[in-house]
């Protein structure tokens, strides 16, 4: 079997996994106990926030851990937004777009349903890019946050930030940036952005652990309670293990993120060009050019994407047809209806995602694809 589906979840990098061991084992302390196996744990905690922050290039104390990237996104989107309506003393105005994961749209929908809060949805384009002048002219001066996705996780379009963190910052307005699928790909230091998630299980770490790193200064109102853990912004007992093996993983992808880019980049796209020539109704979604090096979606008019995804698997190859969180749903992909894309072709689209150690040529996948395609259409 052939696995191409590295956005949904990433195998657990080796190094990373004998990087946690020891907290599966003898280095059990709880990092809140004030005693000598508690403060060990509270020193290798420390440590991995150090070496976060430096691959983002942020302060230690902008590091908050999380449960992964649903958590860092509704902490990010809810927390901002909270935080700034109790500071002003009435409701803020949240901005995000219509192609976003379900994590950041149903925190939108949540603070406008629940807290009367009014948000915008950008539009996109047909490629899923976002225009700054559109942002520009949707602020407000009682604007609390713009999340937006730096890289589509379905799409893989990349946005760009640094025209968008222009805009916000030029209006004093924090820009949360949804950088789970960026991560390893795309350069993560100087995005511009007051706000970046992230997910451990992208990027060779075990589901379960993520981070928010957002800047202090702003004000964050926790999503959950108790012993004021992370600096007060997320208690609870810290996932010390997935911590320390988050950590090593963010550094081996930003070590390897060059080479790997520009390789399996060339790859997806020879990939892509043989996709299109072999099957005549297939599609790319999202940008041509702009776009995540692993990633490539096309919609196949006229099939069941479902159906293709079976002749695939059958043929040694796995891959989605979308979010791994809207999977089993019959409703078409909220990202390509967006974009433009009928609903009834939607529903074809089918997402091909690359990790970072893929190095063989891709045209046998191409060529399953298209026989795959012709096998849905002819009912065979």
């Amino acid at each position: 079997m052939l696995y191409l589906d590295h956005a949904a979840t990433t195998p657990v990098r080796p190094e990373v996994l004998a990087a946690m061991l020891p907290y599966l084992t003898d280095r059990f302390g709880n990092p809140s106990s004030h005693h000598t196996v508690g403060e060990a744990a509270a020193a290798a905690l420390e440590d991995a926030r150090r070496r976060v922050a430096a691959v983002l290039g942020v302060r230690a104390g902008d590091i908050v851990f999380t449960s992964g990237g649903t958590e860092a996104d509704n902490l990010a989107v809810k927390g901002l937004a909270v935080g700034a309506a109790l500071r002003r003393g009435a409701p803020v105005h949240v901005i995000t777009t219509p192609i976003e994961h379900e994590a950041v749209l149903a925190s939108c929908d949540y603070l406008e349903q629940v807290h009367g809060f009014p948000v915008t949805l950008l539009p996109v384009d047909s490629t899923g890019l976002v225009d700054p002048t559109d942002l520009a002219a949707a602020l407000r001066p009682e604007t609390a946050v713009v999340s937006i996705g730096y890289a589509n996780n379905e799409t893989g379009t990349v946005q760009d930030a640094a025209g968008l963190a222009a805009v916000t910052t030029a209006a004093g307005v924090p820009l949360h940036l949804d950088a789970v699928q960026a991560a390893g790909w795309l350069p993560l230091s100087e995005t511009g952005a007051d706000a970046l998630s992230l997910a451990g299980h992208k990027i060779g770490a075990p589901q379960g652990v993520g981070v928010l790193a957002v800047r202090s200064r702003l004000p964050l109102e926790p999503l959950i309670h108790g012993g004021g853990q992370e600096r007060g912004r997320r208690s609870g007992t810290e996932n010390l293990a997935g911590v320390v093996g988050f950590a090593v993983a963010l550094e081996l992808a930003e070590a390897e993120r060059a080479e790997a880019s520009t390789r399996v980049g060339a790859l997806t796209d020879a990939f892509i060009e043989r996709v299109l020539d072999r099957v005549p109704t297939a599609r790319l979604t999202g940008h041509p050019t702009r776009r995540l090096p692993g990633t490539a979606g096309f919609t196949f008019a006229g099939t069941s994407g479902e159906a293709v995804l079976l002749e695939l698997e059958r043929r040694g190859v796995i891959t989605s047809s979308g979010s791994a969180c809207a999977a089993g749903s019959d409703e078409p992909s909220h990202v390509l209806v967006a974009c433009g894309v009928e609903p009834e072709v939607a529903q074809t689209s089918v997402r091909f995602t690359f990790g970072h150690a893929h190095r063989s040529d891709l045209t046998a996948v191409a060529d399953a694809v298209a026989a795959s395609v012709a096998a849905v259409r002819s009912g065979t």
